[in-house]
């Protein structure tokens, strides 16, 4: 990780700014083709009861994402 921190940290109402994506990983396509960029802002608007997957908010969509799916973002805080 770049720096701050992975999915696993975020909980219900955070707010996370996608700092890079490891292109050439498995899945960092897909994740890309659905907006989730460097620089994208997300809001964490759910999660399930044991903590998987998450549901957030961004660019005026939700979407659902297991953690094992985002290994590959590398997030930092929006305060």
């Amino acid at each position: 990780m770049d720096s701050g921190f992975s999915f696993s940290h975020l909980r219900k109402g955070m707010r996370a700014r996608i700092s890079s994506v490891s292109c050439g990983s498995p899945g960092s396509a897909r994740l890309m083709e659905l907006g989730l960029t460097p620089g994208t802002e997300f809001t964490v608007t759910k999660i399930a009861p044991m903590g998987d997957p998450v549901e957030i908010s961004v660019r005026g969509s939700r979407l659902c994402l297991r953690k094992t799916e985002t290994a590959v973002l590398s997030l930092e805080p929006v305060e």
